[in-house]
């Protein structure tokens, strides 16, 4: 016998199942660190609410899907399946430059090396089974 999940649980999943519309992989590679910015395109009338809070999110600034994830306070997988949505509409685009370069004037904006090499240790060390994806990104 199962056991029964509470409520609210119950309704989180439901709500994630609907707002992907029952899809389980996004249709592009992202990796949790690839950068996006607002594109020139607009998503279609039938997306989620979620679409244009991501998109008002990447048009203060470029972000990362986990970022943006974090922001929304939904799941990263339900993320990049509404960004991949964004992205074939070119709503957001993924930018071929450095994804700091046009959004950020100050330098000292920029993550250094050091403080993304103290993160990655840190995930290590919290999720040390955690998969490895090289080709993400």
């Amino acid at each position: 016998m199962t056991p029964h999940r509470p409520a609210a649980e119950d309704s989180t999943f439901v709500r994630t199942y609907t707002l992907t519309r029952g899809r389980t992989k996004p249709r592009h590679l992202l990796g949790l660190e690839t950068v996006l910015d607002a594109g020139p395109g607009r998503p279609s009338p039938g997306q989620a609410a979620e679409c244009e809070e991501i998109l008002a999110l990447c048009r203060e600034h470029r972000r990362s899907v986990t970022e943006l994830a974090a922001r929304l306070c939904r799941p990263v997988t339900a993320v990049k399946i509404l960004v991949s949505d964004l992205l074939d509409a070119d709503a957001l685009v993924v930018p071929a430059t450095s994804p700091y370069a046009a959004s950020d004037t100050d330098a000292d904006a920029r993550p250094t090396p050091q403080l993304l090499a103290a993160l990655s240790a840190a995930l290590k060390r919290k999720w040390p089974d955690a998969i490895a994806y090289p080709q993400a990104g």
